[in-house]
């Protein structure tokens, strides 16, 4: 897969926005391992006013959604809000072992190493709207995984929305094509 995706292109408004959230998030050079560069939310979460705009500005492209889809870890952070704003459900996906009821899986490679998300089998119904959310799209594969997940249960992706893009690692490339993705910052 290395169709581009759709973007929504910002508006002035938005790149003030976009400033005013990279100097609320806190870079942590060298986590988890030498090398990265993390990009820590803890600090913009702290702040209810700017909290609740990165929530609504998540939101605000996405319409009729059955349910936000959100990742572990900090997509649950930033999801669950979301859902709740649009009136749609949450469904997690999670690292193997940790959802009770019979799942699916998928392997993914990220930036630093390979890991597994899990779904329950029963989680999205045929034809549903679907929401994913995430704090970050680095290499897409987290994501990409997700995307699988949902397509597997027959789901139609509305979206994709993360608070953080890591342009450099070209993780929206590999985005099927035609799955609109919307960030708020670009790094």
């Amino acid at each position: 897969m290395t169709a581009s995706s759709t973007s929504l292109s910002p508006d002035p408004a938005d790149t003030a926005f976009s400033d005013l959230l990279k100097r609320n998030i806190r870079d942590i050079p060298d986590f988890p391992e030498s090398g990265i560069m993390f990009r820590d939310i803890s600090t913009l979460l702290a702040d209810p006013t700017l909290f609740r705009q990165t929530v609504d500005a998540m939101a605000a492209p996405f319409h009729d959604i059955d349910k936000v889809v959100v990742i572990e870890s900090r997509g649950f952070i930033l999801g669950t809000p979301i859902a709740y704003a649009i009136g749609a459900g949450v469904v997690p996906v999670r690292k193997p072992g940790r959802l009770p009821a019979a799942t699916f899986n998928e392997d993914y490679t990220l930036e630093y190493g390979t890991n597994s998300l899990e779904i329950h089998q029963d989680a999205i119904l045929p034809d549903e709207r679907i929401l994913i959310v995430d704090d970050l799209l680095a290499t897409g594969g987290t994501v990409n995984a997700t995307v699988k997940l949902v397509e597997r249960l027959q789901g139609q992706i509305a979206g994709i929305s993360v608070l953080a893009e890591l342009s450099a690692l070209r993780g929206r490339d590999t985005i099927p094509a035609g799955i609109t993705v919307h960030s708020l910052v670009v790094y």
